[in-house]
């Protein structure tokens, strides 16, 4: 062996980390940012048709097949991002270069930040006024971000088992309700009930997401997130594996309704009503059906991902690159869109402006003239991100 082999063979398996981390990032970023594009279809959806806003799980029969799949392909949005966020947070305190990072002051940091968002910047983004704050899901990833900041120490094994244990076995309960005049009401409802913290006052206050299962999440994403120090060909197996089980475990515990979705499916008129029923999924908290399908489905995204490199995959990457930026951008533009239409045409929908119900289609046409509408701000962010040193840039 000559001298000179090890230190090319070390150059070697260094370019080849690299590589690899590489392409991890930029399918994760990838994914994220396929997540919050589906993201944009419901939030204009929200916007031009919440005159006729879709029930927590659906109302079948009586939601029409095109707002009953474009909510369902939302439905991935939440319990993806929430995912990565575990996983990349993991990715953080173990970058390339081998020295670890001090992951617990950024998730405290930043889930504090993204608590102090939604209380402020995004509640007014969605109506316009104070007199409501909603927690929703900011709310709900950055008390899971400080949740995880208290918990990274402890082992991987069991980070995983008490994810599995929230994520699982939450629906025990999900029927069990405690009265609002209970000691224990507010805790019950930031854990897994939807509702009034807050019902009468100047200030009310209403919790949409449930914390407890989105923490199940995050505690997964984080455990899982060691997968990607493998090599490309075992992370592929791993990927593809899980996924598949996930979506065959839905399949048993679905198709014979078993467990983990409260409302069972039934047979409809027509193949379509039937397959909307055994897809109608509970988002508020979310159901254990709910989780596998969006994360079977995410990780199967995710493998795919990592193997593509094309246009879209390239635009999807940019705006996963920043995401809090096109979270709050996009919710500004809506809201401001919404005023000025409001303003030109009038209310047409009772105190509101909106689409009709067999005008649907105008809600695919503005998400999707609003993406090409975002991506140079966005990108313009996410370059900015990557250069500068500026701490608090990181957050966004």
């Amino acid at each position: 062996m000559s001298t000179t082999s090890l230190p090319a063979r070390g150059l070697s398996a260094t370019r080849d980390s690299t590589a690899v981390h590489s392409t991890r990032i930029t399918s994760i970023d990838a994914l994220r940012g396929l997540v919050i594009i589906i993201m944009l279809l419901d939030h204009v959806r929200e916007t031009l048709y919440l005159h006729l806003q879709v029930t927590d799980p659906m109302t079948l029969p009586g939601t029409p097949p095109e707002v009953f799949f474009s909510r369902l392909a939302a439905h991935f949005c939440a319990p993806v991002f929430v995912f990565l966020t575990g996983l990349s947070a993991w990715l953080y305190a173990h970058p390339p270069s081998g020295v670890p990072r001090d992951v617990r002051s950024f998730l405290l940091k930043r889930g504090l930040l993204l608590i102090a968002l939604e209380l402020t910047v995004i509640n007014f983004a969605w109506s316009g006024t104070y007199h409501t704050l909603y927690l929703q899901v900011m709310w709900a990833i950055g008390f899971s971000m400080v949740l995880l900041a208290l918990l990274a120490g402890l082992p991987r094994w069991l980070l995983a088992a008490l994810g599995l244990l929230i994520v699982c076995g939450h629906n025990a309960v999900a029927g069990y309700t405690v009265p609002s005049d209970s000691a224990w009401y507010p805790l019950w409802t930031l854990m897994l009930h939807r509702g009034w913290l807050v019902a009468e006052g100047a200030l009310k206050v209403r919790l949409t997401y449930p914390a407890l299962p989105w923490i199940g999440v995050i505690l997964l994403g984080y455990a899982f997130a060691p997968v990607f120090a493998a090599r490309y060909r075992r992370r592929q197996q791993i990927l593809l594996a899980t996924g598949l089980a996930c979506l065959v475990a839905l399949l048993v515990l679905r198709g014979f309704n078993i467990y983990g979705e409260n409302e069972p499916w039934v047979s409809g008129a027509s193949s379509l009503e039937t397959a909307m029923s055994w897809l109608n999924f509970t988002k508020y908290p979310p159901s254990l059906d709910f989780v596998l399908l969006t994360l079977g489905g995410g990780l199967m995204l995710l493998a795919a991902l990592e193997r593509a490199d094309n246009g879209f995959t390239r635009l999807c990457s940019t705006f996963g690159g920043a995401p809090m930026f096109f979270y709050i951008v996009h919710l500004y533009v809506l809201l401001i869109g919404y005023r000025v239409l409001l303003a030109i045409f009038g209310p047409n929908q009772g105190t509101r402006f909106g689409v009709d119900a067999d005008a649907f289609w105008i809600v695919w046409l503005v998400w999707l003239a609003m993406v090409p509408l975002l991506y140079p701000p966005v990108r313009a962010f996410a370059a900015y991100k990557r250069r500068t040193t500026r701490a608090w840039v990181k957050y966004f």
